[in-house]
């Protein structure tokens, strides 16, 4: 792979933790004007400008972008952000419930993903990547990381740890959810042998940011095209990115309500569901393994188990998978799940709680609690050049935007 440290903006001192922000997808624009109250220097208020805007704007107007760059350029001019002298890379911790991760922070080549040496497992939304390549045009910048993944390298991990023992990070704190976050500035020389193992694994996986990666080898792409001086150096050709060992990541599980019972009552569908499955209604609200879903529904949880599915493709041995083609679509007549509106999707870190309020309101019939889907099964599947049902992972701590910039000119 090619990888490369670059000279970031970054926070100025004492301001990375009121300036990062939460990822622009994770949140509406309601809930962004609130996290953003009190910030001014709230990174939000470029990557979710309209926040600033009235209630009604369409947030893909051009006013919408043109008023994230005002933003954006006058965070430089005011000192908010500053630009590093050299071409640096950072260790980057996050520390969620006691469990660490560290990512490397630095550039990845638009090539590479455009030839699958950085591999996709989900499909992008039209609405969603011209959003965020529109964003990285009018910014000349990419704002909010890619996630990426790669197989463990020994020798990275120990240069890591060695470097984080023995230096001072640059800015640590902890977030509104208790995350904590530490970086560590490393220099480009100081860096290289770190750089030199990552330019020797030959494949990273898209864990979370499909829209910020397609967006940026688009933006690079257009720009590319319309240089005729290209010659391969540009900072377009690049775009930003953390990258974690596997073996670090948590993904929690990416749960399901439907809104009703496709004309069967409660007693018939879990008739249903134990004439097929093994059933009990033993109160448990979250699966202990695979193969298994908890399902709430009438104040009750109940769990469903079956046998593990032998196939040669990883997509069907996914428990989301199970669950869409054996209780969903044949009993509650989800079709496509990317458009059924009869259901909608709980990020793990909300926890059941959610699940039950969300049952308990009227407004859904019943809720599925699932089990992780691993990081072994999300690389085999990009190894095997396939896509994920939507909504499989779900992962946790997310990168804080704002952090650093990586700028295109």
């Amino acid at each position: 792979m090619r990888v490369k440290a670059f000279p970031a903006l970054v926070p100025a001192p004492d301001l990375a933790a009121t300036l990062a922000s939460v990822p622009y997808d994770v949140i509406n624009t309601a809930e962004a004007r609130a996290l953003a109250e009190g910030l001014p220097h709230s990174f939000l208020r470029v990557e979710r400008a309209e926040l600033e805007l009235p209630a009604d704007t369409d947030p893909y107007s051009e006013e919408v972008y043109s008023h994230a760059k005002a933003n954006f350029e006058k965070m430089q001019r005011d000192g908010v952000f500053v630009r590093e002298p050299e071409p640096c890379l950072y260790f980057y911790r996050q520390i969620m419930d006691g469990r660490a991760q560290i990512g490397i922070t630095l550039a990845c080549h638009i090539e590479d993903y455009e030839n699958d040496l950085i591999k996709k497992h989900e499909k992008t939304r039209k609405v969603k990547e011209d959003d965020r390549t529109r964003l990285t045009d009018v910014l000349s910048a990419n704002t909010g990381p890619v996630f990426l993944t790669y197989k463990d390298v020994a020798a990275i991990d120990t240069f890591i740890a060695d470097w984080i023992a023995s230096h001072e990070p640059t800015s640590d704190f902890v977030d509104d959810v208790a995350v904590r976050h530490t970086v560590w500035r490393v220099t480009a020389d100081a860096a290289a042998p770190v750089l030199s193992a990552l330019g020797d694994v030959p494949y990273s996986y898209v864990a979370d940011g499909h829209h910020r990666s397609a967006s940026a080898a688009r933006v690079g792409k257009e720009r590319r095209e319309a240089n005729p001086d290209h010659d391969g150096s540009e900072d377009y050709n690049w775009f930003l990115a953390v990258m974690f060992p596997a073996s670090q990541l948590n993904i929690l599980p990416y749960n399901r309500v439907v809104r009703d019972l496709n004309g069967l009552s409660a007693d018939g569908f879990l008739q249903r569901l134990a004439d097929s499955f093994h059933l009990d209604s033993n109160g448990q609200k979250t699966p202990a393994h695979a193969e298994s879903a908890c399902l709430y529904l009438d104040g009750r949880w109940h769990t469903l188990s079956w046998d593990a599915v032998s196939s040669a493709n990883p997509i069907d041995r996914l428990d989301v998978s199970f669950l869409q083609d054996h209780v969903l679509t044949p009993l509650l007549a989800i079709g496509d799940p990317r458009t059924d509106d009869r259901i909608d999707f709980i990020g793990g870190i909300r926890g059941t709680d959610e699940l039950e309020k969300r049952v308990d309101s009227g407004d859904w019939a019943v809720a599925f609690s699932l089990f992780p889907t691993t990081v072994q099964q999300l690389i085999d599947i990009a190894d095997a050049g396939e896509i994920m049902p939507p909504k499989s992972t779900w992962f946790e701590p997310k990168l804080r935007s704002g952090l650093f910039v990586h700028t295109l000119d």
